[in-house]
């Protein structure tokens, strides 16, 4: 077992100004049903105002936010009344929340909430903050304890990360790092096995799974991993597949990956 190498804790807010690469400013508003109710009843998630538009969801947003005395931030108004605060185009759902963003915790933070069997995504330069919000919905479903992505060529988290995440922003720890190539060394020294996703690679991601704490790396589409990340990862696999198409959507080799990886590692 390799001895394990501690690194200073360093925290700052997801949506800082280092993490606005990819355009304008990351909106402090959130936006969709699930959303909203998951960062309501966030302990962590601080926030300022609710707006409300619908009878049903105020009575399930009451509800939510009483555990945690929020209930005063409810406000009842009109639908258009939210589509006039959020960016046009917003499918909001008649509900939007003004909320400070998450901290960003530090490497070694994740690498200790993660145990013996924890699971981490690795993205390498995906800007797309739809497949971003839903690798970050996967990530949920089987377990992942956090996804890492760059400082830049990284999106910012917004509303439309946000609800395509569909809630999973409050319960998967979004990080950013300077260098990837560098963090996958730190998680080796700490017994990850890293996996990166390659589709011309002839191992399948079944037989890349080992037991243990493992990191799922993916590249951008069409480009893919970067060489010194993809240099970086123990082991490449790719999903075997058909010629109907010619590769996945990111976001769908996310769900299938992170699918096989809990098959594979299940116990027998």
């Amino acid at each position: 077992m390799a001895r394990k190498q501690k690194y200073g804790t360093r925290r700052r807010a997801r949506g800082d100004a280092r993490n606005q690469n990819s355009g304008a400013a990351a909106s402090p508003w959130l936006y969709g049903t699930h959303s909203v109710l998951a960062a309501l009843a966030n302990p962590a998630r601080t926030c300022e105002r609710l707006l409300i538009a619908d009878d049903d969801l105020a009575e399930l947003a009451h509800a939510t936010a009483e555990p945690l005395g929020r209930n005063a931030l409810i406000e009842r108004t009109g639908h258009d009344d939210i589509s006039e605060i959020l960016p046009l185009g917003a499918v909001h759902q008649n509900i939007a929340m003004l909320a400070a963003q998450l901290e960003d915790p530090g490497i070694q933070d994740v690498i200790d909430r993660a145990g013996p069997n924890g699971r981490l995504v690795i993205l390498d330069q995906v800007t797309d903050p739809h497949n971003v919000g839903a690798i970050l919905r996967s990530a949920a479903a089987f377990g992942v304890t956090a996804l890492i992505m760059q400082d830049r060529h990284a999106p910012p988290v917004t509303g439309v990360l946000a609800k395509a995440a569909s809630g999973a922003l409050e319960t998967v720890d979004l990080v950013r790092e300077t260098n990837l190539s560098r963090t996958l060394d730190t998680l080796k020294r700490n017994d990850f096995w890293c996996i990166g996703l390659d589709g011309a690679s002839d191992q399948t991601i079944a037989t890349a799974v080992v037991g243990g704490p493992m990191a799922l790396v993916l590249g951008a589409e069409g480009s893919g991993l970067r060489r010194l990340v993809r240099e970086s990862c123990d082991t490449i696999a790719s999903i075997p597949q058909t010629r109907a198409v010619e590769s996945l959507n990111v976001s769908n080799a996310a769900a299938v990956t992170l699918y096989e990886i809990s098959r594979e590692s299940a116990p027998r």
